[in-house]
């Protein structure tokens, strides 16, 4: 009894103190508006909730609050909305929000802007977004812990987020949950990402799995599973080889190649077959190959590209994105774009080695950024005094850890890659297909190291062909082109259609 007595305080203490810290953090909050979307003359009518959601660690304590934007159709206590299909989307970055893909082509309202031309300052266009996916499913924006309104809970901190596996966790737990929250465990699942966003689906859609939760599909935006394809290592000739079509790809946009064939594809082909054949021996030889060689395949590549073959000579054979982002339209003054080569800018240094800025960026962002920011103040009903961070490098400290498991050899970083992720789960559930767009003009995500990288995952041939290819004419965010948005709704949502039987 005596000890009983001695315990009895500690206890009330333990419970008043755990009472307090809970009650210091903060509370989801979801601001829930009436919306509709008009697409092909019928209009749909939504419950949007935008806000947060809590997210809970496997001991069930808080560890998040996540920003999203749920757009839901009729009553989710009926059984044919919880059969209807439910996506869950995000962009990439890493670090960025998800107002890209929200006001560009998947919400019920979307920003018009000038492509592949600069928009003038506002006022912009917000519009009804005929292209919205919202026809067919269900829709999750989510922005990930740093982006948005999301923040990290109790004593978990941003860094804590800020990684390859801590963000696959985050937000594996997070769509879990969510599930269970809205009675969507039983509906058909998607995850759409762009950019880093399909990065992160190859390894999310694998832990999903891992947790009993099976996709019907998964959309890659313009995707990267390998980093090499894109960070052009010492020594390593996959970057250069990868992003060549679409260097000439650019060049036949901008009606830089003598004698320019008129079909974009059949060029595309030839330029393929060139790098298979030639340019990827040629490099892998190094300094093994001739002069006379190198001469001669310095002439191919100034043709292919409509540069100077004597640039090719210079850079070795070798030239980075950033390298002809500068060079290619140099003698006009310009630059090229990153995400989408169709762009031009202004080119302030002449004898830059390296491009920049991206004209694509600097000719959308503030149209995108101040069109949502008015949508979801002002239509959605967000409280105003909740600071949206449109990206994570608003934060203090941002750095994204690259480890990923199963990319470790010889007790180091290896790779950078989840492809290893997409082949196990394609393997693991033979059910599950995927859809990749790609941008022909991308040269953040060049569509020929997807091509590498789908190639080389050692599939079976029947688990293969599982996967998608779709390709237009624009860039990264090919919904910005009016042609290709169109096509895009077109592709997603007859995936999304024929996934969902």
């Amino acid at each position: 009894m005596k000890n009983l007595l001695f315990l009895a305080p500690l206890l009330v203490f333990q419970w008043v103190v755990g009472q307090s810290d809970q009650d210091t953090l903060p509370k989801a909050e979801v601001f829930t508006t009436m919306q509709s979307v008009n697409i092909d003359g019928r209009t749909i009518y939504l419950t949007a909730q935008a806000g947060t959601f809590e997210v809970r660690d496997e001991q069930n304590k808080p560890l998040a609050l996540m920003g999203h934007t749920y757009y839901s159709k009729g009553d989710k206590r009926e059984a044919a909305t919880r059969r209807r299909p439910i996506v869950f989307a995000y962009n990439g970055g890493p670090g960025s929000s998800s107002y890209w893909l929200h006001m560009g082509i998947l919400g019920p309202r979307r920003i018009v802007v000038n492509d592949p031309e600069y928009t003038p300052a506002a006022p912009y266009q917000i519009v009804n977004n005929n292209f919205s996916i919202l026809d067919v499913a269900d829709l999750v924006m989510i922005d990930p812990v740093g982006t948005g309104l999301s923040v990290p809970l109790g004593k978990a901190e941003f860094k804590d987020f800020w990684g390859v596996d801590q963000d696959i966790k985050s937000l594996s737990l997070f769509i879990r949950q969510f599930l269970i929250a809205n009675d969507r465990m039983n509906s058909p699942k998607y995850l759409l990402g762009e950019s880093y966003g399909t990065f992160r689906n190859a390894g999310l859609m694998n832990r999903l799995l891992k947790d009993g939760i099976a996709l019907n599909g998964v959309i890659m935006v313009s995707a990267v599973f390998d980093l090499r394809t894109l960070l052009f290592p010492p020594e390593d000739d996959l970057p250069y080889i990868v992003h060549f079509p679409t260097y000439a790809a650019t060049a036949w946009y901008h009606d830089m190649i003598p004698d320019k064939p008129e079909d974009l594809y059949a060029f595309l082909d030839d330029v393929r077959k060139f790098t298979e054949e030639e340019y990827t021996p040629a490099l892998f030889k190094g300094d093994r190959l001739s002069a006379e060689e190198k001469e001669a395949m310095a002439a191919k590549l100034g043709a292919y590209t409509g540069t100077d073959p004597g640039y090719w000579m210079k850079a070795n054979l070798r030239v980075t994105n950033g390298e002809f982002f500068a060079e290619f339209l140099r003698d006009k003054g310009e630059i090229v774009g990153r995400l989408d080569s169709r762009f031009t800018g202004i080119n302030q240094d002449l004898l830059a080695q390296e491009g920049s800025h991206d004209p694509q960026s600097s000719a959308i962002s503030p149209a995108y950024t101040a069109g949502f920011l008015d949508y979801l103040y002002r239509e959605l009903n967000v409280d105003k005094n909740l600071h949206y961070a449109t990206s994570a490098y608003e934060r203090e400290g941002f750095k994204w850890d690259w480890k990923h498991v199963g990319n470790e050899r010889w007790g180091t970083q290896a790779a950078i890659n989840t492809g290893v992720d997409l082949a196990e789960a394609m393997s693991r559930d033979p059910y599950v297909k995927v859809l990749i767009l790609n941008g022909i003009y991308d040269i953040a995500t060049v569509f020929y190291g997807v091509e590498h990288s789908i190639n080389h995952l050692g599939l079976t041939p029947e688990i293969r062909d599982h996967i998608i290819m779709k390709y237009y004419e624009a860039g990264h965010m090919m919904y910005t082109h009016p042609p290709s948005m169109a096509q895009f709704k077109k592709d997603v949502a007859e995936f999304i259609r024929e996934t969902s039987r």
